[in-house]
């Protein structure tokens, strides 16, 4: 049964991402991922607060299924980051590929300790 929960939460989360990633991008003229990076950071923050409401009895396990794993883990992509990362310091875009680094892993963990302390909070 949890494997139709990933899939039916995957089965959003994918084109979301994929929506969502080119929306963000055509907004900025830049070499900087800004679809990849809003992408990764919203996921934290949904599976930062998801967590938080499971482990302090306000969701069910069955949801972290649901939104945690299916549709946060096809929302965010740590290979495109990777990936994305990999073509700036290639390029020659070398700052951007620090702070691509940088700013995703601080933002990223920024945003589910604000979830967390969200899910707490309420």
């Amino acid at each position: 049964m949890n494997w139709l929960l990933v899939v039916a939460g995957a089965v959003v989360g994918a084109p979301l991402r994929y929506l969502t990633d080119r929306s963000v991008q055509a907004r900025h003229d830049t070499v900087f991922p800004w679809g990849t990076f809003a992408v990764n950071v919203i996921g934290c923050l949904v599976l930062g607060l998801l967590s938080g409401a499971v482990t302090f009895g306000a969701a069910p396990r069955s949801l972290q299924v649901l939104l945690g794993t299916g549709f946060c883990g096809a929302l965010t992509t740590y290979s495109t980051f990777s990936y994305e990362t990999l073509r700036l310091a290639e390029s020659g875009a070398r700052f951007f590929a620090a702070a691509n680094v940088v700013a995703s892993v601080v933002a990223g963990l920024g945003a589910a300790f604000v979830g967390a302390a969200l899910a707490q909070a309420l």
